[in-house]
């Protein structure tokens, strides 16, 4: 026995170098034990759906922290991490995703941005999402403050991806989801976007409803615009359909005396009840401006220009007044053109040829009342007779040759007196005007057409 402790004394010195090495040798190689084993427990996780997930290695244990969707999903992960070979011990840190109650989303539209906020089932349903709004808004920024939670109603996916397309056809708002109840709220981007907004709406999951919708159709706005120097008058806006389109492109171009008319008009939804009453009327106030804009908004009348004289300013307004549809205001910004410089006899006759060969004054048929779709060219005539002050001007009537002679000699005899009746009224002397009748002796071109029958229904000015 006393050998036994007296040779132990000599062998244990040596074996202090062997645990060093020992020791050492654990050291080096332990962080890629570590690493191997926390790859392997990723590669586990690969088919598993988990939020937050971190996987710490310690020697042989690994440590998993995550957030699972369901509890079915938490028990797979911790048993998948548990097979990977190597392993001594996981330490399970999981939990699940919260719970939210009552499951909220939303999306929101401002002027520079739209914004999902509220919860969202899944990472890869969050993701889709945010696609899905940015595809909507095309290029407009899509910031998400989204949160992942449970709870979420059946078919959310496809619902908030419904939503979602609709907040491409608002200018802004807030469209929301509730469990399966939709809220809405905000103004359209374009009329007949609140209506197509409704329509979509109607392809909802079964067993989600609509609660609040408060979309807001855009204003309903008419213009028309008339440039004298470029010789024409642009439409554009919105009309009803397609057969209020045709009845006002035709009213423009009979009332637009010798200018073309640019048609941009695009028909939707919306328009103010008496839309058709009213753009009549208007594109005749505006026919009778040098220059002017015409707005229709919802069911107020905007004109602005300059009338060709003062009387014609008032008669304007007065008539935009009397003659629109019950509920509809009229708002009129009118100056008058400054007078166009004089000129003498000869000129004056040029003038009044140019204007009556682009067109002539109307009468509604066998009467003495003039068309108002004559007001423009009128008006015109008028401002033609103020430039030579001292020109005595005979108004002749003429009329084709249908009919009984004695009747038309009577009916141009009574259209010549109302033409210079109109431009006394406009504030012209009466002496400088005299009214002839000639009924249908002295034609311009054959009776034997319809087209030279209308050329032979006209007034001439004559300057003496």
């Amino acid at each position: 026995m006393r050998g036994l402790y007296s040779s132990s004394g000599k062998w244990w010195p040596g074996a202090i170098p062997l645990a060093i090495l020992w020791a050492v040798a654990a050291w080096t190689t332990m962080p890629a034990v570590e690493a191997e084993l926390g790859a392997r427990a990723a590669a586990a996780l690969k088919d598993t759906v988990l939020d937050k997930t971190r996987i710490t290695a310690a020697g042989r244990d690994i440590t998993l922290a995550a957030e699972a969707f369901s509890e079915e999903g938490r028990r797979a992960a911790v048993s998948a991490v548990e097979a990977v070979p190597g392993l001594r011990l996981v330490n399970d840190r999981t939990r699940l995703v919260p719970e939210a109650s009552p499951y909220v989303w939303s999306i929101e539209r401002d002027v520079v941005r739209v914004t999902l906020t509220g919860s969202a089932p899944l990472p890869a349903s969050r993701s889709r999402l945010v696609e899905g709004a940015r595809a909507a808004v095309n290029g407009v920024e899509v910031a998400d403050r989204m949160t992942l939670a449970r709870g979420a109603p059946p078919r959310f996916d496809a619902a908030a991806m419904l939503l979602i397309d609709q907040i491409g056809k608002l200018k802004q708002g807030r469209i929301s989801l509730t469990g399966t109840q939709v809220a809405l709220k905000g103004m359209a981007k374009d009329l007949g976007g609140r209506e197509a907004i409704a329509a979509a709406l109607r392809n909802l999951p079964d067993g989600y409803s609509i609660g609040d919708n408060d979309i807001e159709a855009p204003p309903y706005v008419f213009r028309a615009y008339k440039d004298p120097v470029a010789g024409q008058v642009t439409l554009d806006g919105y009309v009803p359909d397609n057969a209020v389109h045709a009845a006002v492109a035709a009213a423009a171009g009979r009332k637009f005396f010798g200018e073309k008319v640019v048609d941009n008009l695009k028909a939707s939804v919306g328009a103010p009840k008496g839309f058709l009453e009213a753009a009549g009327p208007a594109l005749g106030a505006l026919s009778r401006l040098s220059t002017g804009t015409l707005v229709l908004s919802d069911r107020e009348v905007h004109l602005s220009g300059d009338a060709l004289y003062d009387a014609a300013a008032n008669q304007i307004r007065g008539s935009l007044n009397k003659d629109l549809p019950q509920g509809w205001t009229v708002k009129a910004d009118l100056s008058v053109k400054p007078p166009a410089a004089p000129v003498d006899a000869t000129v004056c006759q040029q003038l009044f040829n140019g204007l009556l060969a682009k067109g002539t004054v109307q009468f509604d048929s066998a009467s003495a009342t003039i068309d108002k779709d004559s007001a423009s060219l009128l008006d015109r005539l008028i401002e033609t007779a103020m430039r030579c002050p001292n020109a005595k001007i005979e108004v002749a009537g003429h009329t084709d040759s249908d009919g009984d002679d004695g009747f038309n000699q009577s009916l141009s005899e009574k259209r010549a007196r109302e033409v210079v009746d109109h431009m006394v009224r406009a504030g012209l002397p009466p002496e400088r005007f005299q009214a002839f009748g000639y009924g249908s002796k002295i034609p311009v071109a054959g009776n034997d057409s319809d087209t030279g029958k209308a050329k032979n229904r006209r007034i001439d000015f004559v300057v003496r």
